[in-house]
């Protein structure tokens, strides 16, 4: 294995994609240097129908541009070569590298704008006061059934439920090894599919080279893995389980926009299922069953799910781990695990939410830090996908004029030091157990809204 320091490399190149006998390889290379080859393993893998061929090869150029996003952050060349691409195409990867990495670039001191350009085709010019119109892809009577992706946490349980309420068709799926995935998945009842992402070990060796690291988009990744999935297996629709406040961001940093969730945003969600109409199938629908929600009112609707609170867990330092004790699941430090704690407490019996979390985090003064940053009190937002600062101190207030709750340490300090300086009639929590009509749930699946709100 030849060595190269990414960052001072020239190029970027997307050097092929295949697919075979349920393996997807993704090749990638800096310069001249060694490629990068991932592999995308699909268990039990059909034969491809040749009515699905070409929208199979499409979603397939898409996971190539759109997982080579963990590879070209390790170098950020100044030069992108893939061949030209459509202007939508385009748009999408230019997005998602720019946005995807904004907090990449932020924690790194990078700026990326101007820097990020995929080739284009040239194009003829629409007709005046036209904007250029691509055709729908064709109709290829998959099958009506959804791929809802798993992990492990509240959010994708609340929209497995809602489905099943309906009677829908579904199978719970998730992307690489997680055994704690794997029993919430098996809790569904729903038939599983696991797919294997393994990633280039030269990436591995660039990092230990120091080439540049940090967040990317990984539900990008699995959005593009589980299009390609969607084809080869039959499936209709991809539901995922992002929330209306994955939109916003987590702060501003020199005039752009950086959010930790941008790949779970509306605004990703809307390009990608575009963009899957009219260069995959148009009867391949992908969106957020949740995405009408607040993280509190998906709360809320959790609350009821008994069955789960013995095996999902949304803390991410204890992920890996599965034990028979509460705090094998849940780290009680990490932002995950103060947001969900906050955002449970109001719709739970406190012996309850205590049992889940074998433990009361808003009893402990040494996580008032973690909590004030949720609340957006002396700090941004954490970089994790946790819910609005507004809809934290809405959960905040609410426990605060619970007698139960009050002498809570963390809750009497909010009480006495935060509270005084917040505006009390902008912390009711019933506004934001009102879902938004912004949403692409496709007509089908409209009817398990109702479960949910």
């Amino acid at each position: 294995m030849t060595t190269i320091n990414p960052r001072l490399t020239h190029s970027f190149r997307f050097v092929r994609a295949t697919y075979a006998h349920g393996v997807a390889e993704l090749a990638y290379a800096f310069d001249q240097g060694d490629e990068m080859v991932e592999r995308i393993r699909f268990p039990d893998a059909p034969a491809l129908p040749a009515e699905r061929q070409h929208a199979f090869d499409a979603a397939l150029k898409l996971l190539h541009l759109v997982a080579g996003v963990s590879y070209y952050k390790a170098g950020v060349p100044p030069k992108i070569d893939v061949e030209p691409l459509d202007e939508a195409t385009a748009d999408l990867a230019d997005a998602l590298y720019l946005h995807g990495l904004a907090e990449f670039a932020y924690r790194n001191g990078l700026d990326l704008r101007g820097r990020i350009a995929f080739p284009r085709a040239s194009a003829p010019s629409p007709a005046r006061g036209e904007g250029p119109r691509l055709p729908e892809a064709p109709v290829l009577d998959l099958p009506r059934r959804t791929l809802v992706p798993i992990g492990g946490g509240k959010d994708s349980l609340v929209a497995v439920e809602a489905i099943k309420s309906i009677g829908g068709a579904a199978t719970a799926v998730w992307i690489g090894n997680s055994p704690l995935i794997a029993a919430c998945a098996e809790r569904t009842g729903l038939p599983t599919l696991n797919i294997q992402r393994e990633l280039s070990p030269v990436l591995f060796e660039l990092n230990r080279l120091g080439a540049w690291n940090g967040h990317i988009p990984v539900t990008a990744v699995n959005s593009a893995i589980l299009a390609l999935a969607a084809i080869l297996y039959g499936y209709d629709s991809i539901a995922f389980a992002n929330e209306r406040s994955a939109s916003a961001a987590t702060l501003e940093y020199e005039g752009q926009q950086v959010n930790h969730q941008w790949s779970k945003g509306f605004a990703f969600e809307a390009m990608l299922s575009d963009w899957l109409h009219t260069h995959v199938a148009a009867d391949l629908d992908y969106c957020s069953l949740l995405r009408p929600y607040s993280e509190l009112a998906i709360t809320r609707a959790f609350a009821r799910l008994t069955p789960y609170f013995d095996a999902f867990s949304s803390c991410n330092r204890n992920f890996r781990i599965l034990g028979p004790k509460p705090a094998d699941r849940w780290c009680g430090q990490c932002p995950k695990c103060h947001f969900v704690f906050l955002a449970l407490a109001p719709f739970l019996p406190k012996p309850r939410l205590l049992s889940i979390f074998g433990r009361n985090l808003l009893d402990d003064e040494t996580q008032a830090a973690g909590f004030d940053a949720l609340l957006e009190y002396q700090d941004h937002k954490p970089f994790e996908c946790v819910g609005e600062g507004a809809e934290a101190r809405a959960a905040m207030y609410a426990l605060s004029q619970r007698s139960e709750w009050q002498e809570d340490a963390l809750v009497a300090r909010f009480i006495r030091e935060i509270l005084p300086q917040l505006d009390r009639s902008q912390l009711a929590i019933e506004p934001w157990l009102l879902p938004s009509d912004e949403h692409r749930v496709p007509a089908r699946l409209q009817p398990a809204l109702q479960a949910i709100g």
